[in-house]
């Protein structure tokens, strides 16, 4: 199979979806990897890099569209690349989509007629994900250092350290959501000394919490009310909550904002799936805040992109075995050996395979294994 990786062209995102390693296996199993010029550049990794274990440079976006039978991106495509869709409707494209907050890279896919399988729809049968589960670590590590930059005076905030000196306390870390990212966000919280509160609906899931930060965190049971009293006196408030492949509850308004302290941060690590805080709007790395009411919101799309080594590295390491499976058996044949692999297609040949997208948008669903059949 004819591998395909282009640059990224979203703002500021500096991962590549292939390390050199990664070339290696796929070139040793038979394959042949084409990559856009440069398109490592932005994660510290040269084309001579790729180039050693196998692969062929090429000089442009649509170099790798036209030929690729698969091609391995990081972000969803963007309306530049719309056009590029359609090069062939055998394609395979695999990426993070995050369809169900963009109505239209939806239609675009549809309109192309190809097929899309989505990194974070991959889901395990113990409802893990293991392709969203390393960029999940990476932003939820990254979020409380983001939201203690932007508490500091100079980032625009009421001037608190987070972690307080002797007769001073440290600041309040409110984390919604204790899934993977909530989890990543809390635990560098806790390292930096901060008072957190961790809030999940799923009071099983917060006993494993409670157990696994030995009562270092406050786990609350999440409802409307008990966030409106938390983030009250909250300095840094994170978003961290998931609903798979669907758009995400919005969970504080802006009127419970109005509460908060001035100057305090809010950090929206589920903004990729709309976000769960009212006034989310994408932001990127060059302009990572604005302000709502006396807050800052900080709602980057792509937080790992501005750690795009580690991050490309955590990504190809959790991607490569299923590029292996596409490559080496077709998406038809692999998907239906792989049921988690399965639950990442989320449109074909023109449909939408993935119900939670159909909802989001109320278009029409047609299940998989109508189309495979």
């Amino acid at each position: 199979m004819l591998i395909g990786i282009p640059s990224e062209v979203k703002d500021d995102e500096y991962r590549v979806a292939i390390t050199p390693a990664g070339v290696k296996e796929l070139v040793s199993a038979g394959h042949r990897v084409i990559i856009q010029k440069d398109a490592g550049r932005g994660s510290a990794l040269r084309d001579e890099d790729f180039v050693a274990q196998g692969a062929e440079i090429v000089t442009s976006a649509e170099d790798v569209w036209s030929a690729a039978d698969l091609v391995l991106k990081v972000k969803e495509p963007i309306a530049s690349e719309y056009a590029s869709l359609g090069a062939r409707r055998d394609q395979v494209l695999f990426t993070y989509l995050h369809l169900a907050a963009s109505r239209p890279c939806t239609d675009a896919l549809v309109a192309a007629g190809n097929t899309a399988i989505a990194y974070e729809t991959v889901r395990l049968p113990n409802n893990s994900l293991p392709l969203l589960t390393p960029m999940s670590e990476v932003a939820g590590r990254m979020a409380p250092l983001m939201g203690a930059h932007h508490l500091m005076r100079a980032g625009g905030g009421r001037g608190t350290l987070i972690t307080g000196v002797p007769g001073v306390e440290a600041a309040k870390v409110v984390v919604l959501g204790a899934g993977v990212a909530g989890m990543a966000s809390a635990t560098i919280a806790v390292g930096m000394h901060a008072g957190v509160h961790i809030f999940d609906r799923n009071l099983e899931r917060l006993r494993e919490v409670d157990h696994h930060f030995r009562g270092a965190v406050e786990t609350v049971a999440s409802s409307q009310h008990a966030i409106e009293e938390a983030i009250v006196d909250a300095d840094i408030v994170i978003g961290a909550v998931l609903v798979i492949g669907a758009k995400a509850p919005m969970l504080v308004t802006d009127d419970m904002v109005a509460t908060m302290r001035p100057g305090s941060v809010l950090v929206d690590i589920s903004v990729d799936q709309g976000g769960c805080f009212e006034s989310t709007r994408p932001t990127t790395h060059s302009d990572p805040v604005f302000r709502v009411h006396d807050s800052l919101f900080y709602c980057v799309a792509n937080m790992p992109g501005a750690v795009p080594n580690t991050s490309t590295h955590a990504l190809v390491n959790a991607t490569l075995p299923y590029t292996l499976e596409i490559a080496r058996h077709g998406w038809h044949n692999a998907v239906r050996a792989d049921a988690a692999l399965a639950e990442g297609v989320n449109v074909t040949e023109g449909h939408i395979t993935y119900e939670p997208v159909a909802d989001a948008h109320d278009l029409n669903y047609r299940p998989l294994a109508d189309v495979l059949s």
